[in-house]
């Protein structure tokens, strides 16, 4: 893992055993904000000793951006610390979130110390709002990656925490391609020197535009070509020949794993498009 300092007291933290996911510290006189934990405890420790060095105040508040495993995994090492969500990383979590952990235990032995823990204080539309220490931190619900999506806005650093809903490229396989287009917009309106993507690099001030544009482009283009393809009656197997930088997006970011989202979401679209198709 690697970290990263964004803004005086703003820090990001990138996994390196997992897709380059990413969790970030805000630091105030009151005490941390966190927002996402990542997935493993080896690295997720890292946060804790981090914040033991840097406040004695501990952490006040972690935020989940969303109820993925790679984002939430983390939580129970901040016991102290109350955790906040949009209410639907909560019903997931609740419903799903026992039975998920033990089957990635399983899988995995990095996990064997995790426990899931759930948001207490969630909200349900629109937005909420943090005050500590002297920060404004907005809590802006973003549906698109999952119905669940928010991105958390520090006012007076204008920096963001994306989450999923800001990434190298756009995934949908479990959200909705048109509410993702409406979550960036949203993200858009928003005075930004930094985005802090769920997975990958941080974007600087000057990159946020064009990255911005280039997913909704990417979003808009992906599902025009898949309509199309199912309207001629292609086989959804000829969805490989769509590449990600007819797209207009680049398979490099992510040390490629870019790719299989993005063939993922071409998938995605064509199955309910041809769901679609069958119904009329």
């Amino acid at each position: 893992m690697f970290s990263d300092r964004v803004a005086n007291d703003i820090f990001v933290f990138t996994s390196a055993m997992y897709a380059q996911v990413t969790a970030g510290v805000i630091l105030t006189e009151e005490g941390a904000i966190i927002v996402d934990t990542l997935p493993f405890p080896r690295e997720a420790q890292a946060i804790v000793d981090f914040i033991a060095r840097r406040t004695p105040h501990g952490v006040r508040y972690v935020i989940n951006t969303h109820y993925h495993a790679d984002h939430v995994y983390g939580n129970y090492l901040f016991p102290e610390a109350e955790l906040i969500a949009h209410e639907g990383c909560r019903k997931v979590l609740l419903r799903n979130g026992e039975k998920s952990l033990a089957e990635a235990k399983e899988q995995n032995p990095e996990l064997a110390d995790v426990r899931l823990r759930i948001p207490e204080i969630v909200f349900a539309r629109g937005e909420m709002v943090l005050h500590l220490g002297g920060k404004t931190v907005q809590l802006i619900h973003t549906p698109g990656h999952t119905e669940d999506c928010l991105v958390v806005y520090i006012k007076e650093d204008k920096v963001l925490f994306g989450g999923d809903t800001v990434m190298p490229v756009p995934f949908i396989v479990q959200g909705d391609w048109q509410q993702m287009i409406d979550s960036l917009e949203r993200v858009r309106e928003l005075p930004l020197d930094n985005i802090v993507q769920g997975h990958g690099e941080v974007l600087l001030r000057g990159e946020i535009p064009q990255a911005l544009e280039s997913s909704i482009h990417y979003l808009k283009t992906i599902h025009k070509v898949v309509r199309q393809y199912v309207k001629e009656g292609r086989p959804r197997s000829e969805l490989r020949k769509i590449s990600i930088e007819k797209c207009g997006k680049s398979r490099i970011p992510l040390n490629g794993l870019v790719q299989d989202l993005h063939h993922a979401n071409l998938v995605h679209l064509y199955n309910l498009m041809m769901a679609e198709q069958a119904k009329k």
